[in-house]
């Protein structure tokens, strides 16, 4: 903090060439200058920089015997001492201060640590370098203990580390720069597990910029305090190898993927405790039991990379490494994302490399130049959000991140990444008017950089963690995007169909009167359900700004309401593709999403949201039961229309199958509050067809109107099949018979 405490002027001359205290400091390599030094055949000089000591003593390396005492050259801590020895020397040194004294190894007489090969690796794609090399690791010198620092800042002037252990003081540990990778390197001896820390930086044009934190920390303070913290080595000890080896023989299109999108600072808070959030291990024995009594195959994570904001759900992380300490510690979070793989439950993770905040301590004008993000504003600044955008051309950032990606999966064990505001990304003229937006070097709009990225991000994630599976949140009709890089898509494993969720919303939100006149949004998304890997989202995003929940969007009376959800939900776990529903909606939380509270679990006293759950575990339970209704969610051979056209009605129908040729699921909605009797719909098959869901039975709150319990098809061709069955169909429902026996 040379510049805080102003300029040291004055140093007695030495044997070295610095004339102040603030060269030494602003030294690329204060190696040059600070530790020992051989000045003469046998004579080291031993230099150090310790403010605020009052004496200073050299001891053997036992820290037992004195060997000599230093020279205090500069009142603000220059030290200086002799020794004769023809071997490099060995020591301690033995600080005076304010009546205290303690003993410490020094810091500038140890060496490099990273290898000419590490600081290539740094820059090598899909490498684990960036966070085994980068950051602060702990290490063990022979019973020397301390934490090694390294940072990526090519063009500061100057970086320090500053922290518990030197008072926050930036003239004591300045660190080496290894000018061949721009980073910075130091070995801090007796700086311990859970200490707060930051980096001091002098950027490009000579100005201190304010404290950093660390990008690579793998813990962070509790916001809003803003502190790295030093994390030791993983005390966590994995037990889930069982689930590990399953997932990887698991192919996740074929596969039932029933997810529970849930941000954790608001599914369920402590109100006797001063509305406290739950912990990671809290959340553990209460979330998971839950999630997996309601039958969904995965938890959904928003963003938990520790964030500064709480209004940003985590959309705007600074440390990408640190799961948040809102919520307990990463061995906490490990041990929830273990307790899950032991229900059976998987974990994604809310990705966001799209942007980051421009807070002072976070990323942006990292080194004093723009070193993340673009310099031009019109590349690297998102108007919408007002954040940055990475430079996914710079190959140091777009490894960064592909790192991070591999980090998450390889080293807490995440089931999937979904990564968020992916077309805000693909398109360089994304929410930007004319003139407000650069052109690619072919004068189009894609932006060349983030699709080398991402492609590069899904390969690695792939290649380093089997069965695991990427998801892309993207809005338009980017082609590929669920494909294979070899074939020239993006490479990720599924894409949340945003189309079916607007066109199927804005449908269910009508009155039933008004529902023949828009019958294309209820069978438009069937067009091109097949063209990606699809997942079906009813997400956070429908809940919040306005919008309103899930119920309050259902025309009518209370009665409909409920009914027309109960529906709505039987057409999505029907339909073809994965299925996503946030938090609230499993029991139809009447008010809109609020991330400062819990739930209304209290809803669940009343059987009306009641019987929403209870459709939702059955729901669940029938679409990992049925073949027909997951196997081929992503193959256009897995779905067959049997009524798409009747609209006067709202009635549609249609035939979904599995591999096995008698794997036949039959789904029906009316969404009139009409009941139809004796309605026929053609099916390929003769046999009885079990009424295995009926979104108007009395344990849902419906009217109990169906088919005691099926329907055998006759020899009567309908809708260009050789049979069909006869059906009542209740008012507002949705029914799913599955061929019982043929």
């Amino acid at each position: 903090m040379a510049q805080r405490r102003g300029e040291l002027q004055n140093v007695t001359e030495s044997s070295f060439a610095p004339r102040t205290v603030s060269d030494i400091i602003a030294l690329g390599d204060p190696f040059s200058v600070l530790g020992p030094h051989e000045i003469a055949p046998g004579i080291w000089e031993i230099r150090a920089i310790i403010p605020d000591a009052d004496a200073v003593t050299l001891l053997d390396r036992d820290g037992r015997t004195a060997l000599t005492t230093m020279e205090k050259r500069h009142p603000d801590g220059l030290f200086v001492g002799t020794l004769s020895t023809f071997e490099r020397p060995d020591y301690r040194l033995q600080i005076e201060r304010q009546g205290h004294t303690e003993i410490r190894h020094d810091p500038y007489s140890f060496g490099t640590f990273l290898s000419h090969d590490d600081l290539m690796r740094l820059r090598t794609s899909g490498s684990d370098a960036v966070y085994t090399k980068l950051g602060a690791h702990h290490l063990d010198l022979g019973g020397i203990q301390g934490f090694l620092f390294t940072v990526w800042a090519p063009n500061a002037r100057r970086v320090s580390v500053v922290g518990e252990f030197n008072n926050w003081d930036g003239r004591c540990h300045p660190m080496r720069r290894r000018h061949e990778g721009g980073v910075w390197e130091l070995f801090i001896p007796d700086a311990s597990a859970g200490q707060r820390y930051k980096f001091e930086i002098v950027g490009f044009h000579g100005n201190l910029l304010a404290l950093k934190a660390d990008p690579m920390a793998f813990a962070a303070e509790n916001p809003p305090a803003t502190a790295s913290i030093l994390k030791g080595e993983p005390a966590f000890e994995w037990r889930d190898e069982e689930w590990m080896k399953s997932r990887a023989r698991q192919d996740q299109r074929k596969a039932p993927i029933s997810i529970y999108e849930c941000h954790l600072g608001s599914w369920a808070r402590v109100p006797e405790e001063g509305n406290r959030y739950l912990t990671y291990r809290e959340l553990a024995i209460r979330l998971i039991p839950y999630v997996k009594d309601l039958g969904f195959t995965h938890i959904e994570l928003l963003p938990i990379t520790e964030y500064p904001f709480d209004g940003s759900w985590g959309y705007q992380p600074i440390s990408l490494y640190a799961p948040t300490s809102r919520f307990g510690t990463p061995d906490d979070f490990a041990a929830f994302i273990e307790a899950a793989h032991a229900a059976g439950i998987g974990v994604i993770l809310d990705w966001v490399p799209a942007h980051f905040p421009n807070d002072p301590h976070g990323l942006s004008y990292f080194d004093g130049t723009h070193l993340y993000e673009h310099a031009d504003p019109r590349l690297g600044f998102h108007q919408d959000w007002g954040t940055y955008i990475y430079n996914f051309e710079r190959q140091e950032v777009a490894t960064f991140l592909v790192a991070n990606a591999r980090f998450w999966l390889d080293h807490y064990h995440l089931d999937g990444l979904r990564v968020d505001a992916v077309a805000s990304m693909l398109y360089l003229d994304y929410s930007r008017k004319p003139g407000e937006w650069i052109p690619n070097r072919y004068g189009g709009n894609e932006n060349l950089g983030a699709i080398d990225f991402l492609r590069r991000m899904n390969e690695v994630a792939y290649a380093s963690a089997p069965g695991a599976m990427t998801i892309a949140e993207e809005s338009t009709a980017w082609p590929g995007v669920s494909q294979p890089t070899y074939a020239g898509g993006l490479g990720f494993g599924f894409k949340w169909n945003m189309g079916w969720m607007h066109d199927t919303l804005r449908y269910i939100s009508r009155d039933p009167i008004f529902r023949r006149h828009h019958h294309r949004d209820l069978t438009f998304g069937l067009v091109y359900a097949f063209s990606e890997n699809f997942i079906l989202p009813l997400s956070h995003d429908e809940v919040v700004h306005g919008k309103g929940s899930l119920i309050r969007k259902m025309p009518g009376d209370r009665w409909q309401r409920f009914a027309n959800l109960r529906a709505y939900f039987g057409f999505m776990w029907g339909h073809p593709g994965k299925k996503l529903l946030f938090m609230g909606g499993e029991f139809a939380q009447e008010q809109e999403w609020n991330h400062d509270s819990s739930l209304d679990w209290h809803l669940l006293n009343d059987p009306d949201h009641k019987g929403v759950q209870a459709l939702i575990r059955d729901l669940n339970q029938a679409y990992r039961s049925i073949p027909a209704l997951h196997e081929r969610d992503c193959e256009q051979k897995g779905f067959e229309w049997i009524v798409s056209d009747d609209e006067d009605n709202s009635v549609v129908a249609w035939l979904r199958r599995g591999h096995k040729e008698d794997a036949i699921a039959v789904v029906v909605s009316n969404f009139t509050p009409v009941p139809r009797e004796g309605y026929r719909i053609g099916v390929p098959v003769r046999g009885f067809y079990r009424e295995a869901v009926n979104t108007d039975a009395s344990v849902y709150g419906g009217t109990n109107m169906g088919n005691l319990g099926g329907v055998t098809a006759e020899e009567a061709p309908s809708h260009g099949f050789p049979c069909s069955l006869s059906l009542v169909i209740p008012p507002l429902a949705t029914l799913i018979f599955v061929l019982d026996r043929v």
